[in-house]
């Protein structure tokens, strides 16, 4: 490789990080990655505002989504005796944007309820932790400790030791590796800045009013029956 071809392709591999969010979330969609709406209207929440919930679905979860397919077109385009440290910047960015699409997936998919819990996450959360207030405590401390940061405050299924446990994901990728997300909360800036500034508490307390137990439930249960299969 020429010393030409090397420097454009650093400068390719460059734009994905280097471009503002706002930008990546402009551009256009690449890949096989399908954006889903919004599972629920967002003029009815309860303390998110319309604004906000669209502002951070169609810049940072769609921006993520189509990060996915622009990353993935790079890496094909790369010469077999691309150097290591192109690769691997590449395959973090990679990384980050698949980790961030998911999560995003799972946290507008436990928003739009009623912020009741019930059923059997309610009851498995009361005998993991030694009662439901006592998980409710931790979650909501741990989603406090990432306010002003960035980072996301997960209930997982541990498929270790079957049992669930409040978890942090830093910049999308520091999560149990072999966990089913339950209950997943944004705590990056771009989830409330627009309605509460720096009050991270009060968003807290707006997400868990707006929490969808039954989608939680629907998600332990697809946690017990995989359990289950891995035990066999």
């Amino acid at each position: 490789m020429t010393r030409r071809k090397l420097l454009k392709g650093l400068a390719a591999s460059a734009v994905v990080s280097a471009i503002s969010p706002e930008l990546r979330a402009q551009a256009p969609a690449s890949g096989g990655w399908q954006i889903k709406p919004l599972p629920f209207d967002a003029k009815k929440l309860k303390g998110l505002s319309e604004k906000l919930l669209v502002s951070h679905h169609d810049n940072n979860y769609a921006g993520a989504a189509r990060r996915i397919g622009q990353i993935q077109q790079m890496l094909a385009s790369l010469p077999n005796n691309a150097p290591g440290f192109q690769i691997k910047g590449l395959k973090m960015e990679e990384l980050i944007a698949t980790n961030s699409a998911i999560l995003h997936e799972e946290y507008f998919g436990n928003l739009g309820g009623d912020g009741k819990a019930s059923g059997s996450v309610q009851q498995a959360i009361a005998s993991d932790f030694g009662g439901f207030d006592k998980w409710e405590q931790g979650f909501r401390a741990t989603s406090t400790a990432l306010g002003g940061g960035s980072g996301w405050a997960i209930l997982s299924f541990n498929f270790r030791d079957g049992k669930l446990h409040n978890y942090i994901a830093f910049d999308h990728t520091d999560n149990v590796a072999f966990g089913r997300p339950i209950l997943v909360n944004d705590m990056f800036e771009h989830a409330y800045h627009m309605d509460y500034g720096s009050n991270a508490a009060m968003y807290i307390d707006a997400f868990m009013q707006n929490v969808n137990w039954d989608e939680c439930n629907r998600r332990l249960e697809e946690a017990n029956k995989m359990y289950a299969s891995l035990r066999r």
